[in-house]
């Protein structure tokens, strides 16, 4: 007879993932391990998703309960935009903190940390528990098994009104950090994305290679 850990083979994210503000905008940034078990399930997971605009969310938890957050939270947003022609920053992660708290006072919580970040009039950063806690982060937030890593990097380099280029490499910095000590964290790069005034963007993988490099030296 064979006994099924169902917490075990549900694929997780594992993660690291971080978000900041910097003068102009918001960066996310993000490991892509995932792992079921003690198995490393996928190498090259997406934690860093595009969800409406110049708004984009992390993941960590279950892959599926992220997934379907994603869809959900990006068809609510799309009718939301078209009743109300925008979508704030912070409309999008009250929206879904709702949508998570539902879940959990229906007893069927949804495994899961986000981080909802973005530009609408300036940046703003919000990270949201799996019991729908919302809280508003005025420099940096973080989630994931490597977070308590991550977070040590950002707390000793952070610095307000930092430039894009100055925030891209500390997120990669943070990230990097936890995937070398953080057995759940790691897989094949980091990803990296981008959100001010022009929209949502993925800083190309070539970019983010030539910062790991730096770091390796």
């Amino acid at each position: 007879m064979v006994f099924i850990n169902l917490e075990d083979s549900r694929l997780k994210t594992g993660t690291t993932t971080v978000g900041l503000i910097y003068k102009d905008g918001v960066i996310l940034a993000a490991d892509k391990k995932a792992t079921m078990g003690y198995l490393v399930a996928s190498k090259e997971a997406e934690k860093v998703h595009h969800v409406i605009d110049a708004i984009g969310m992390t993941i960590a938890g279950s892959v599926g309960d992220a997934q379907a957050m994603i869809r959900l939270l990006r068809a609510e947003l799309e009718l939301y935009k078209y009743e109300h022609d925008h979508v704030t920053v912070r409309a999008a992660a009250t929206l879904l903190a709702n949508i998570l708290r539902s879940s959990y006072k229906s007893f069927v919580p949804e495994l899961v940390q986000l981080i909802v970040g973005g530009y609408d009039t300036q940046p703003r950063l919000f990270s949201i528990d799996a019991a729908g806690g919302i809280d508003e982060a005025s420099e940096y937030t973080f989630s994931g098994s490597g977070s308590v890593i991550a977070v040590g990097v950002l707390e000793d380099d952070y610095k307000p009104g930092m430039n894009e280029k100055e925030a891209i490499e500390l997120a990669v910095r943070a990230v990097k950090a936890a995937t070398e000590r953080d057995s759940a964290s790691g897989g094949k790069g980091i990803d990296v994305a981008i959100m001010d005034k022009k929209g949502f963007r993925r800083l190309p993988k070539e970019e983010v290679n030539a910062i790991l490099s730096k770091l390796v030296k």
